[in-house]
């Protein structure tokens, strides 16, 4: 079970439905196309085009499975106490002083050019249940960082 905002379902639902309505029919036509230029067993088109296939397939089970697993987040119920899902945190990098805001999300909503990063990355778990002004050490691939809560909101 995957927990995610109602924006998150949302697209995940718009996602599910163009690769149905408009990559599945171009996947089938190239299969076609490819089937109409004749001897089979020599032809890469038609095995690169069933390879793609199978691809798109594949994406759209997964996005069906997420889908069935969402548990959609109710933001009113949600609290700015403490970090936790879809919280965007605003801190303070306290060896360089530099400021970032992240908001916590699920996996497949995350998108770092949004500022949204998975509640699974070890920025987002250190900062799980952390209130303002608590400072925290986090372990990254790159070393250890120490960052202050300055500000939750939901």
């Amino acid at each position: 079970m995957a927990y995610m905002s109602q924006e998150g379902y949302e697209n995940l639902v718009a996602e599910l439905r163009r690769l149905e309505s408009i990559e599945r029919p171009k996947a089938s036509a190239a299969i076609a196309e490819a089937r109409d230029k004749g001897d089979l067993s020599e032809n890469s088109e038609y095995d690169a085009a069933k390879e793609a296939q199978a691809h798109l397939e594949d994406k759209i089970n997964k996005l069906k499975m997420a889908i069935n697993e969402a548990k959609i987040v109710d933001t009113s119920r949600l609290s700015n106490e403490a970090v936790q899902i879809l919280s965007k945190v605003q801190m303070t990098n306290l060896t360089t002083k530099a400021k970032m805001s992240y908001t916590i999300v699920s996996e497949s909503e995350a998108n770092l050019k949004e500022g949204k990063i998975a509640i699974t990355t070890p920025i987002a778990q250190g900062l799980l249940n952390k209130k303002e002004g608590d400072e925290v050490e986090i372990t990254i691939p790159r070393g250890t960082i120490k960052l202050r809560i300055d500000k939750i909101t939901i």
